[in-house]
């Protein structure tokens, strides 16, 4: 009778002392947090049997080396699994979260040596709302596609993952059925594969801190649902966006990504609202890109206001607020923050904290749903009563057109417009351009091809028509960028303005301005030196003195466009490629100094024609009415230097002073019809125009059959004035032996000295060689 006694009494105590040990904490975890049925589990091997009951769980510096299958199938109730700092996991077997109907967020972090993940270890988890995995040693993408959560908005956070090098195709099927939400910064990612995102209703995409990523397919957003709504690739490598899915982007962000220098047609952001890019000339394609509504989309747009304007509908991105520079636009008209919860994610987003104040991070701290936002999902489109059509589209249909808001907004160096901001100024700089390099060609042609015996001012003119063609270059490379790139000159600037080509423009330039100034600056102090000390043969000028000071002129110039190549300045500030940029010390020192310098060989320029002028104005020289001409030419040489110099100098000194007064749009104007007037005068001024020019021009087309008479004409007149001297000379020579002198010792009045020295002095100012004519009359 005692055993059968004993027999009931401990069948009866049995289901009670199970029952309790199955609730009670195990022994080696802790279980402070009990009344909210939280576990927290430290330094343990092999997972112990958890309380049915059991919510919440911490697996904190553990040393499992696998979590095995069904290792939480007996806690029914579990909604929250953390694991965190486990350097010995590494594999997740099959079905190791398999079934847990509760179960809402799972986030795996800092298990370094995790390089498994069984493509069955997340199955049949439909309540899961979020799952994130940190900072392990994946090699690939883990495969998630049975998982199949039924949650309204999922969210997938795959961060910190080295190894991972691409997203394959079709990595997000079958997550979930409803909308998802992908964070994928900070990995290895190197490309992004076509139909990635495929079968999926994407609402953000993001991408940012992935350094090494420099492939998105184009076609990686095809086959996806919808979406995405928010796409971004900031701190990343790409260099271009896919075209294919653009069309449902509504904010892009493109923070630090300095490789993306070109995006896809803008037509292609069908609903494009905000875009927060690298560029600032990238917004000018965003300017006056506006929503239109058509007549039809207009009548069911006032149809849909009247049925259902008390009735608030899902617009935007799902629970998601959206930054607009610093105010804070929540894209849930129709909730109201209820919770703490709520202002402290809102203030996080005030703050600035964009990746690290979403509202899933707050589930770390083992928060109810009702706490942090998760029990308020949207209402289900599906569900809607009305059921016309998803709310989604309705937003996209009916919102307003407004202009799309990008930043950062184009500066006043680059404002939006071609690099000829307007029209006149497109056609006027091709007939500038075309005028002097032809101009110039010929005059190095001509002079390079004459028969006369290269002289310093033939030497100094072949340099001044180098340097100006090189000045008529520059145009014709701004021109020619200025066409290809009209009208899309925002989606081309940054290659253009950072690439060699503008670099490239901007040392033409500055070369070329430089030496034509400083050419100008030799050829006048040469006139005015053989002018002056005409009859002092012993101080005459020859080619190797010219050779030598034009080569101090080249090394000059040469340094001063290279300087702004090696940071001094850049070229890189406007799209006309001049050295505008004075943020610095240095460049304000260098552009100051160019146009000091440029001011200085101005006068040395006037002073220089003035003595000119006052030394054949002298009665000594009897030109008669040729000193009216040689006034005038002087006029015309410092009037264009002056139109030249003058508005450039004046302009370019003000904003170095930072009191710009005039904007770069207007300076263009300068740039075309007074920055290379030079260029185009000067080779008439001090070639063409010339009747030694014309005669080279004459005798060159006579060697192709052309001109004979006119070159006969010329060459008659040379060899004439080398006869006569010739002759006149001998003659000299024959008077010299017959009288053996005496004419030195013959007594002459003084009145016929003065005379005959007048006479001799004027016959010498007629007798002047070529050159010297030559310099009288240009």
């Amino acid at each position: 009778m005692q055993v059968i006694t004993c027999a009931l009494f401990t069948l009866v105590t049995l289901p009670i002392s199970t029952a309790s040990e199955a609730d009670s904490c195990p022994a080696v975890c802790e279980c402070s947090e009990w009344k909210t049925l939280t576990i927290s589990c430290f330094d343990i091997d092999i997972l112990p049997r958890f309380p049915a009951s059991t919510e919440t769980l911490w697996l904190f510096e553990t040393r499992l080396s696998s979590v095995p299958a069904d290792a939480f199938a007996n806690v029914v109730n579990i909604s929250r699994i953390y694991i965190s700092v486990d350097t010995t996991l590494q594999r997740l077997e099959k079905h190791s979260f398999y079934s847990l109907r509760k179960i809402t967020h799972i986030e795996i972090r800092n298990a370094k040596s995790l390089t498994y993940i069984d493509p069955e270890a997340f199955k049949h988890l439909s309540e899961l709302k979020y799952l994130g995995i940190f900072n392990t040693g994946l090699t690939f993408f883990p495969d998630l596609s049975n998982i199949h959560s039924n949650d309204m908005n999922f969210i997938l956070e795959i961060v910190d993952q080295p190894y991972i090098t691409e997203i394959p195709a079709n990595a997000f099927c079958g997550i979930t059925s409803e909308v998802l939400t992908v964070m994928l910064y900070g990995n290895g990612f190197r490309s992004v594969r076509h139909h990635a995102f495929n079968g999926t209703k994407l609402d953000q995409v993001d991408l940012h801190r992935n350094k090494y990523l420099t492939e998105m397919d184009d076609r990686c957003f095809a086959g996806t649902i919808s979406g995405p709504l928010l796409l971004d690739v900031s701190q990343t490598g790409i260099t271009s966006l896919p075209t294919t899915g653009m069309d449902s982007v509504r904010e892009l962000k493109a923070r630090d990504a300095w490789a993306l220098k070109k995006l896809p047609p803008i037509k292609t952001f069908k609903h494009l609202t905000v875009a927060n890019l690298t560029y600032p000339s990238h917004c000018c394609g965003f300017k006056n890109l506006k929503k239109k509504r058509g007549f039809l989309e207009y009548i069911i747009c006032n149809l849909t206001a009247l049925y259902d304007q008390h009735q608030k509908r899902s617009v935007g991105p799902l629970r998601m607020p959206s930054l607009q520079e610093d105010s804070v636009v929540e894209t849930l008209p129709d909730r109201e923050l209820k919770d703490g919860g709520h202002r402290e994610s809102q203030q996080d987003w005030k703050s600035g904290d964009f990746h690290g104040s979403l509202h899933y991070h707050a589930y770390f701290g083992g928060h109810p749903d009702e706490a942090v936002g998760f029990g308020e999902t949207l209402k289900n489109p599906q569900e809607d009563n009305s059921q016309e059509f998803d709310s989604r589209y309705d937003y996209v249909v009916c919102e307003e057109g407004e202009e799309v808001a990008c930043a950062p907004a184009p500066d006043e160096f680059n404002p939006c417009e071609d690099i000829m901001g307007f029209g006149f100024l497109r056609v006027s700089v091709w007939f500038v351009s075309l005028l002097a390099v032809l101009g110039n060609v010929v005059v190095l042609l001509v002079l390079l091809t004459s028969h006369y015996k290269l002289s310093v001012s033939r030497f100094l003119m072949c340099h001044l028509a180098f340097a100006d063609l090189c000045m008529g270059i520059y145009l014709l490379l701004i021109a020619s960028v200025d066409l290809h790139t009209r009208a899309e000159y925002f989606n081309h600037a940054i290659d253009w303005q950072t690439g060699p080509g503008c670099g490239l423009a901007g040392f033409f330039t500055v070369f070329a301005s430089e030496l034509s100034v400083y050419t100008l600056t030799a050829i006048t102090l040469e006139r005015w030196y053989a002018i002056t000390f005409a009859m002092r043969l012993d101080r005459k000028l020859h080619l190797h003195h010219a050779a030598a000071v034009m080569l101090g002129g080249w090394v000059f110039c040469i340094l001063l466009a290279l300087l702004p190549l090696v940071g001094v300045s850049s070229y890189q500030k406007v799209s006309i490629c001049l050295p505008m940029d004075t943020e610095s010390a240095a460049a304000q020192i260098y552009i100051m100094s160019v146009l000091v310098l440029n001011i200085l060989a101005f006068f040395i320029i006037c002073a220089c024609y003035f003595k000119i002028y006052c030394t054949v104005h002298n009665p000594h020289y009897h030109s008669g009415s040729k000193d009216t001409n040689i006034a005038k030419r002087m006029a015309v040489l410092i009037f264009t230097d002056f139109l030249c110099m003058a508005p450039i100098s004046f302009y370019a000194i003000s904003a170095v002073l930072d009191r710009p007064l005039i904007t770069v749009s207007n300076s263009k104007i300068l740039l075309v019809l007074f920055y290379p007037l030079n260029s185009c005068a000067n080779p008439f001024l001090y070639a063409i125009f010339t009747k030694a020019f014309r005669g080279d021009i004459f005798i060159l087309l006579s060697k192709v059959g052309l001109c004979q008479q006119r070159a006969q004409l010329f060459r008659g007149q040379t060899v004439s004035s080398k006869g006569s001297s010739g002759t006149s000379q001998i003659r000299r020579d024959k008077d010299k032996s017959r009288k053996g002198g005496s004419i030195g010792q013959e007594e002459v009045p003084i009145h016929l000295k003065r005379s005959a020295g007048h006479t001799s002095h004027q016959a010498i100012s007629q007798q002047k060689n070529p050159e010297e004519s030559q310099r009288l009359d240009t």
